[in-house]
């Protein structure tokens, strides 16, 4: 697998195909037409790669980037960008993802516009709706994944425990151990 799916949430994961945002130099994920393809199916949107372009490689990342700027506002406060609202308003408003039934059960396949379609719909239902105040960002300063906080008192501070939460309680371990020892 060449993506990563802490959140659970689709339109956060894409978000997180930008890795460390506040670094000189983050990583990108989707640095590749085929790398977008394979979110697509790793992801579980679409059974079939898309076939995507590098066209359609730009405006993926401009979508993420206009999801990536609403959230950032939503959990800082601020007022949502008008420019994003407008981007991801007009990919929310193309053709779903076809869905069809065939003797093994169901397929998803659809292009690439049609899966980000998808990912702009689900974007609008959780900055529209009440999960938007569930909304946060990792606490390790190397990430910069979003997530839902769907904990029980909404004090989650990683974007997954098994990476982030894992790597900031062994570091405090480690620093404990260190000063102990001095």
């Amino acid at each position: 697998m060449n993506h990563a799916f802490p959140c659970g949430t689709l339109p956060l994961d894409f978000v997180g195909t930008l890795r460390a945002r506040r670094n000189a130099e983050p990583m990108e994920k989707l640095a590749t037409p085929e790398l977008l393809d394979d979110w697509f199916v790793e992801s579980g949107m679409l059974d079939l790669a898309p076939g995507a372009d590098e066209a359609d490689l730009a405006i993926a990342v401009e979508l993420r980037e206009a999801v990536y700027s609403l959230v950032a506002a939503r959990i800082d406060g601020r007022p949502l960008p008008s420019d994003a609202v407008t981007e991801v308003n007009l990919h929310a408003s193309g053709l779903p993802v076809t869905l069809r039934l065939g003797p093994d059960g169901t397929t998803r396949t659809g292009s690439v516009t049609q899966g980000l379609a998808a990912l702009a719909r689900e974007t609008v239902e959780i900055l529209g709706g009440p999960e938007g105040a569930l909304l946060r960002e990792c606490a390790r300063p190397e990430c910069t994944q979003v997530y839902l906080d769907r904990s029980r008192g909404h004090r989650r501070e990683w974007c997954a425990m098994r990476t982030c939460g894992n790597r900031v309680k062994a570091a405090a371990y480690r620093a404990r151990q260190s000063s102990a020892r001095s």
